[in-house]
């Protein structure tokens, strides 16, 4: 056999033994990447951000106008933010944290929720309450980053205090300085901000007729013929001494 025979046999390489429960580690991670590249879960995910926030935003913003109402739709917003936040970061994630690292991204997902709801809560609906708007906008921005970098697992929480953070403060500050100043110049709505939501009651009718003014004073009904020597009858809608 000749040498370029010999290279030009192919050459049988011998795949190495599946270590013991290789099979089922195999299913585990094809269950996992089925699980995450699922349509519907990464959806469901993104919309719950979004709806959760968009509940918690709404009532802290009109929580003055209804308390027992809007407390229990902030509790539906961060029920269903909670319910997003499990979902992205441990039911879809490549990798699942320990029970520390999961209680601290529940609690500062829960702190963002918030954050979001008051900043998007007081832009939207500055004009209706422009003294509520203006607190709750900084707060909303100094909350929201703060939450955010305890919850990124790539950025270490010191960057709290760090060039950005002291930037992000600053704008806070600017912003309440700023929408004060907006907010004194509009003036205080009246009570119910112009945005009642139909809880504004409608003024109570003036139920009372000219003909039942006598009886609502307790005394006695006016004669309806003229009085003696006056010569002149008594004119249809005046008994009761005022106009209508």
């Amino acid at each position: 056999m000749s040498s370029s025979q010999v290279f030009d046999r192919p050459v049988l390489i011998e795949e190495p033994a599946a270590p013991e429960g290789g099979r089922a580690a195999l299913r585990k991670a094809r269950a996992r990447r089925a699980r995450t590249s699922s349509l519907p879960a990464r959806y469901l995910g993104y919309v719950g951000y979004f709806v959760g926030a968009g509940l918690i935003s709404g009532a802290v913003v009109h929580h003055p106008l209804d308390p027992a109402r809007y407390t229990r739709i902030a509790l539906y917003g961060v029920l269903v933010f909670l319910a997003a936040t499990i979902l992205n970061e441990f039911v879809l994630a490549q990798h699942r944290p320990r029970l520390p690292r999961m209680l601290v991204v529940i609690g500062a997902s829960l702190l963002l929720s918030f954050g979001i709801g008051m900043l998007s809560g007081g832009l939207q609906h500055f004009d209706d309450f422009p003294a509520r708007g203006a607190i709750l906008v900084p707060l909303g921005i100094a909350v929201s980053f703060v939450a955010y970098v305890i919850k990124d697992e790539d950025t270490p929480w010191q960057r709290i205090f760090s060039l950005v953070g002291l930037a992000v403060l600053l704008a806070a500050a600017v912003s309440f300085v700023g929408l004060r100043q907006v907010a004194a110049s509009m003036g205080e709505p009246s009570e119910g901000g112009g945005h009642s939501h139909g809880n504004t009651e409608e003024p109570a009718k003036d139920t009372h007729s000219p003909a039942e003014a006598p009886h609502a004073t307790g005394g006695p009904a006016p004669s309806a013929s003229p009085a003696a020597g006056s010569g002149t009858s008594a004119e249809p809608g005046h008994s009761d001494g005022h106009s209508h």
